[in-house]
């Protein structure tokens, strides 16, 4: 220990001297090599000193060691000196113990012939002395018992102590033994320390022999690095006017940048005014156009008598669903009206129709495109509008509406209804209405007496070829009383059912014909015409729609009618000599709106979902094969009545009913009607 800790100050001296090495001018420059043998020499320095550490630790443990070894020895060679303590207080009880039996013994034998002698009277005379006698003998026996016990007892600590003699044998033996590992480990301690140290003056030395070197070479470049702060002076004196100079530019460019700024800005200014003037006047030009380009259209349809096309999407409701088949595929041009984007499949497909409404558009704004039409069918045109779309995607809506939010049918109606008013000072006019169904195929009359009775559409007999009706029922309205009582009844008749595409779903085709004549009074102009109302069925899927039984046939009949439509409709396009208009009761009964004699509109409904993409797409491809249509011009139904006539003027029906007729359509001047009387107490029939 004394000798390591001259070693730690002796190495304390030399880290001292190397700090006062470091800490001089010059020091070595940090990519030097022999800086990396210091490194390299301080590195096996520090390793040596973890040798020496860790053999320290090595020696305290042994210290320890042979600390914990001497109590244990000393502690045993306690309990060996109290055990032989013992051992001789037991042994010197048990020899006195065992002169006294021998003495007990040696006087009782000395007294043996008397105790015979008595022993032998005793046993004649007394019983008492007999009993003192056995009693003597079982002591006697008791301790011989003892002198056994004693000495097997002695045996035993004999045996222990014998054991003890090996085990301190044994525990001296190891502390020899220690003592030479310790000696040996101080030995081998002593010559590492001494190796250590040699280490340590060779590796101080070869340090200092290096930091003389590296002392050398650093005042060597010391004066390279004067030489050349002298030669770079001059440089500097320019660097600094050069810097001085921009110090003043920089000083002043704030000034001449804010200046800068506010001219380019008020020039962005005054041209994003100008294009922005320009752009107003390039998009009202645009628009004005726009409506110009339309209002050619439009009267370019009329003149050639092309069906009028426009679609409504209908908004997302919760029977659509979650997740991404319930995410909306259709899109609006913002600056087009009637352009829609569907996106099927990933692909955006466009279409262009009339009019294209979104689903934030109310029914007032339907009917707001289609009033023109309907006004016309006061000036004796014959005007048809038909609701197309797949089922759920909202024909009955657009068509009939609810109680508080009407639809076209009815809007149709008070339309008519005000503009009579208006001409009530100058003409006459008498409104009738009619509501059919074409349900598999059968057409029915929804306000009949019968609703379930079959009828059948004829040529009318005076060469006119048009056709009617026989025995449909025709009432005259003159309220919205009577229109919504006409409504209510023929709603009730019309066969609707649930589908898993519509909670009430049509499943046959609504027909609302209305007829308006009308009389000038002062010229005795009459005039006929006609306003057909369609609430077409919807087309499915079967799969979709989950029909069967009466369902499923219901859907063929439905999907067959539609299909005959768009032969019809193909037919038209081509101008194909032969139109297939039989080919359906739907198509025939929509011979007179389909042949040109008629201002026709479809409104093609589209649900916005993604899941319906492509009955959407179908139904636009459809809508835009409609709109190619040319029906040609249209005619105006009027006749001038004589004055001598008009008098005694008696309206008749476009087409008259033969006599031999049993249920006849009904005419306005016969006061006949097939009406049941429930309902005739209700309305009134043409009179």
């Amino acid at each position: 220990m004394v000798e390591n800790e001259r070693l730690r100050q002796e190495m304390r001296c030399c880290e001292a001297e190397l700090q006062e090495l470091r800490a001089k001018p010059g020091a070595p420059c940090p990519g030097c090599e022999h800086r990396q043998e210091s490194a390299q020499l301080r590195d096996k320095l520090s390793q040596l000193q973890l040798e020496v550490a860790e053999n320290k630790g090595m020696l305290s443990e042994l210290n320890l060691e042979v600390q914990q070894k001497t109590d244990r020895l000393a502690e045993v060679e306690l309990r060996l000196k109290d055990c032989l303590a013992e051992k001789a207080q037991e042994e010197e009880r048990l020899s006195r113990r065992l002169r006294d039996s021998h003495e007990t013994i040696a006087s009782l034998r000395a007294q043996s012939p008397p105790v015979k002698y008595i022993i032998k009277t005793v046993e004649v005379e007394s019983s008492k002395t007999k009993q003192a006698l056995s009693e003597s003998q079982a002591r006697n026996q008791h301790l011989q018992e003892q002198v056994a016990m004693q000495r097997q007892v002695l045996k035993e600590m004999e045996q222990q102590l014998q054991s003890s003699h090996q085990l301190t044998a044994q525990l001296r033996a190891q502390i020899a033994m220690y003592e030479s590992e310790l000696e040996r480990a101080h030995g081998q301690m002593l010559e590492e320390m001494q190796s250590l140290e040699e280490d340590k003056n060779r590796a101080i030395e070869e340090a200092f022999a290096r930091a003389q070197v590296e002392m050398k070479a650093v005042h060597e470049n010391l004066a390279g690095v004067r030489t050349n702060l002298l030669t770079l002076q001059p440089a500097l004196r320019t660097l600094t006017n050069d810097y001085n100079g921009l110090k003043r530019q920089v000083r002043g460019f704030p000034l001449l940048l804010q200046e800068a700024l506010k001219s380019v800005k008020a020039e962005i200014g005054q041209a994003i005014e100008e294009v922005n003037s320009n752009n107003q006047e390039l998009l009202r030009k645009y628009r004005r156009e726009l409506q110009l380009r339309k209002k050619c259209h439009n009267e370019l349809v009329r003149l050639k008598g092309n069906i009028r096309v426009i679609a409504r999407v209908r908004p997302l409701t919760k029977e659509d669903g979650e997740g991404p088949e319930a995410t909306n595929a259709v899109t609006f041009d913002p600056d087009d009206d009637s352009i829609i984007h569907l996106l099927h499949k990933g692909k955006p497909v466009s279409f262009e129709l009339d009019k294209v409404f979104s689903p934030r558009a109310s029914q007032q704004d339907v009917f707001q495109e289609v009033q023109a039409l309907i006004t016309s069918c006061i000036d004796g045109f014959n005007v048809c509008i038909f609701a197309y779309g797949q089922t759920g995607a909202g024909k009955t809506y657009t068509m009939e509406g609810s109680p508080e939010n009407p639809g076209i049918n009815q809007r149709a109606l008070q339309l008519l209804f005000s503009e009579v008013q208006e001409k009530a000072s100058d003409w006459e006019y008498t409104i009738t209405v009619s509501v059919a169904e074409i349900y598999n195929e059968v057409l029915r009359d929804l306000l009949g007496k019968e609703p379930q009775e079959k009828l059948e559409i004829r040529l009318c007999p005076n060469g006119s070829g048009q056709l009617y009706v026989p025995g449909l029922t025709e009432f005259q309205v003159q309220s919205l009383d009577d229109i919504n009582k006409v409504f209510e009844f023929g709603h009730t008749n019309r066969t609707t059912e649930f589908t898993n595409l519509n909670e009430h779903s049509s499943r046959s085709h609504a027909l609302l014909i209305v007829t308006v004549r009308g009389m000038d009074c002062s010229t005795g102009l009459r005039t006929t015409g006609k306003l057909n109302l369609v609430d077409l069925a919807g087309s499915e899927r079967v799969g979709k729609s989950g029909a069967e039984g009466s369902r499923l046939r219901e859907a063929q009949h439905i999907n067959k009618s539609l299909s005959a439509l768009g032969d019809v409709i193909a037919a038209l396009r081509s101008r194909q000599g032969h139109v297939p208009f039989r080919n359906s009761k739907l198509t025939y009964l929509l011979q007179d709106s389909l042949s040109g004699d008629s201002k026709t509109l479809m409104v093609v409904q589209v649900s916005p979902v993604e899941k319906n993409t492509s009955e959407t797409l179908y139904s636009l491809k459809f809508a835009e094969r409609v709109r190619s249509v040319e029906l040609g011009p249209v005619s105006r139904r009027a006749e001038l009545v004589s004055w001598s006539s008009q008098e005694h003027l008696e309206w008749e029906p476009a087409c008259q009913t033969p006599q031999t007729s049993a249920r006849a359509h009904s005419a306005p001047g016969s006061g006949t009607s097939s009406r049941p009387g429930s309902i005739r107490r209700k309305l009134q029939p043409s009179a």
